[in-house]
Order: C-alpha cells, then structure tokens, then sequence
C-alpha cells in the first residue's frame, strides 16, 4: 500500500468514526477522543471539562447576530429537560458564585466525584434512611464522605457509588441538606464547600469548619438546597 493510500485509508476511517452516533448519556468529545461525535436524536453534545463531552437530553439554542460589525453566534444550553420524578428533589447552590448550579455526577449518572453543574445536567435525589440517593436512571447511586484522616483535615470529599454509604447521616433541614457524623463535631452541619478541580468541576466536599471562615484557597462556601419545580431551571 502506498504512503498516500494509508492516509487516505486512515482519514476515511476517522471520518466514519466521527459520523457514528454516540449512545444516550455516551461521550460524544473532549481532548484526545477519536469515538462518534454525533448524538441521538433529541440530543445534544454538551462540554463537561475539556476531556469529556456527553450526550445529553435536549437541544441547544443558537442565535446568529448581523451587523454593520460583522456575524456572531451565540449557543446557549438549555436547562433540564427531565421532569421531576415523585418524592424526589433536585438539590441546587442558592448564592454566588455557583447560583444554581445543581448537585449531580461529574459524568452524568454515573458513579464518582460529585460536583455542581449545570440545570441540563441536574439529577434527582431521594434522602432515605439518612443516605443521599441519586436516580441514575433506574439504578440508585449513594453519596459517600471520604473517611477523616485525621483532626487537621477540614474538608471531605464526595463521590457517588453503587454502594450504601458506610457512616455518616445526610438530612433534610428545611429544604437545606445537612450531612452529620458521630464522631466528627462541626460548627455547622449545612456547610459545604465546591473546589474546582484540574479540569474546572466544581468538586462537593464536606466543611468541617466554620462556613465563610479561613475557606480554602480556591473553593467556595455553600449550602445547597432541595428544589421541587417540575424541571431544573438557570
């Protein structure tokens, strides 16, 4: 086979893979992704960090502007598109600078860090038995606190897993949710703090000290809170 053939052979390869259709919730991007970039019908492609874009529910809007300074093209996200099923709640930041970004998987529905992200991604939660459960479509995810190493650390992370949470006790104070355990005092049971990660999600941890007070660097003091409209709104 010649040089130019392989190219050639190559480049039509590539090109069949690119026009494949990802599946419902697949990855559909990012940085180094050589998979289908196209979703199902009804779906859109959404940017999640650089590395990983995801078929998502909905459609995007696009507005084209002309003027006497030229064309420019402005793609807005929706928000959510799944209603709200019975008994459960979304759970979303009220202030700056995560004002109404709501909890869910970085990958959506799917077991691993939780974050706060955007309302077209937001997902639906119950707080049963002192555990906070995730509907992953269908399945349950649990939220779980990373142990404490020890009495200097102040903040615990947490992740999503196909598993019970082990210790500690999610409530609903209000629509505030609260997170206690018996052996870690806190000044408050509703702080938490979001801390961007290497790739900009905005990662959930447990404050273990007081709320708007010597906050690490980086992260954002927050409480979150449920919210029960029928669809997750900007």
């Amino acid at each position: 086979m010649s040089r130019f053939s392989g190219i050639l052979a190559i480049a039509c390869f590539l090109a069949g893979v690119s026009a494949q259709t990802a599946p419902q919730w697949g990855q559909c991007g990012g940085i180094g992704w050589t998979g289908p970039t196209a979703c199902p019908s009804g779906w859109y492609c959404s940017v999640i960090n650089p590395y990983y874009s995801q078929c998502l529910q909905g459609t995007v809007t696009t507005t084209t502007t002309t003027g006497n300074g030229g064309g420019s093209t402005t793609t807005t996200a929706p928000g959510g598109t799944e209603t709200l099923a019975p008994g459960y709640s979304f759970i979303r930041a009220v202030v700056d600078p995560n004002f109404h970004k709501y909890l869910q998987s970085e990958k959506s529905k799917t077991a691993g860090d939780a974050v706060l992200g955007e309302p077209s991604t937001a997902a639906q939660f119950q707080i049963t038995g002192g555990q906070l459960v995730q509907n992953a479509g269908g399945t349950n995810l649990y939220a779980v606190v990373e142990p404490r190493a020890d009495s200097t650390v102040m903040k615990l992370k947490v992740s999503w897993s196909t598993s019970p949470a082990t210790s500690g006790t999610f409530v609903f104070s209000g629509d505030t949710v609260e997170w206690s355990h018996p052996t870690i005092s806190r000044p408050q049971n509703n702080a938490w703090l979001v801390c961007p990660d290497a790739q900009g999600n905005r990662d959930v941890y447990i404050n273990l000290g007081p709320y708007a007070y010597q906050t690490p660097a980086g992260c954002a003091d927050q409480t979150i809170h449920g919210y029960t409209g029928s669809t997750a709104t900007a």
